[in-house]
């Protein structure tokens, strides 16, 4: 069996001057066997890449770095409250997802017209056991990380890696976030992502474009893990009508999580 994973970082909204990244990990038999370094693209460019993805390949699986269900008209999903409840205590914020926020989540926006066009199945765990087929899942990197590397696991300990944001940005922060995506890479056996991370670290001025392809590349990571990786790796946060994320999720991350879900009555697991 075949499988190709995209990671679209949408950038959430269809902005010429602002794309999004995709990135690819193909994968044939389980293992590795190339990964597609980052480009930028809109919404549209995306989805030309998946289609002549799902072209060559038995299985798609769509790793969205954006709400793809967003059924409140205000406020915030209860998956984003307890995805709030990590993030906040590594000193990060979650944006709240509501139908409100024009262009992001309101009926003309393009994640919508994404999603139709792409015809895909939205069921994370089905995706698993798929063996043919197109899916997609919200994923979210800053979610990730703290499993990733034990070091952005801590109080206040999350990486300021948003070269948009100058006056946060760390650029030490950068290359441990990209040193951590190498060595992920290396150790699942994606050929090549090293590689990409290593080069990607020689920037010496990252921009948020430099960014957006390091994400696109985490959402395709966060992709292998879930399909590929033992399930008790992951963690599927809330429901297919209110919303929800899948992620890696071990060890102090995963207990915070199943805490805070188990708090507010939100499906996890």
């Amino acid at each position: 069996m075949t499988t190709s994973i995209i990671g679209f970082d949408s950038a959430w909204t269809d902005q010429v001057k602002a794309p999004g990244a995709v990135s690819i990990i193909r994968v044939v038999e389980g293992r590795p066997t190339e990964f597609v370094p980052p480009r930028l693209a809109s919404f549209g460019q995306a989805l030309t890449i998946i289609e002549a993805e799902r072209r060559q390949f038995d299985r798609c699986f769509v790793a969205l770095d954006q709400p793809t269900i967003v059924p409140n008209a205000t406020g915030s999903r209860p998956v984003d409250k307890v995805a709030g409840s990590l993030i906040s205590w590594v000193g990060g914020g979650v944006q709240p997802a509501n139908r409100s926020k024009k262009g992001m989540f309101d009926d003309d926006a393009p994640v919508w017209a994404f999603k139709n066009a792409l015809g895909a199945t939205e069921d994370p765990e089905g995706a698993r056991d798929a063996e043919s087929g197109v899916f997609i899942a919200e994923v979210f990197p800053a979610l990730a990380l703290p499993s990733l590397a034990a070091e952005f696991c801590g109080r206040l300990m999350v990486p300021r890696y948003n070269p948009g944001r100058r006056k946060t940005f760390r650029i030490e922060h950068w290359s441990a976030v990209l040193k951590c995506v190498g060595a992920a890479g290396e150790a699942y056996g994606v050929i090549g992502l090293l590689h990409w991370c290593e080069t990607h670290r020689l920037i010496e001025t990252p921009t948020k474009s430099d960014q957006d392809l390091l994400d696109g590349v985490l959402c395709a990571l966060i992709g292998y893990i879930w399909l590929f990786q033992p399930r008790d790796q992951s963690v599927m946060i809330g429901d297919l009508e209110a919303g929800y994320m899948i992620g890696p999720a071990i060890e102090e991350a995963r207990r915070r999580l199943q805490t805070a879900a188990e708090a507010r009555g939100v499906r996890h697991g």
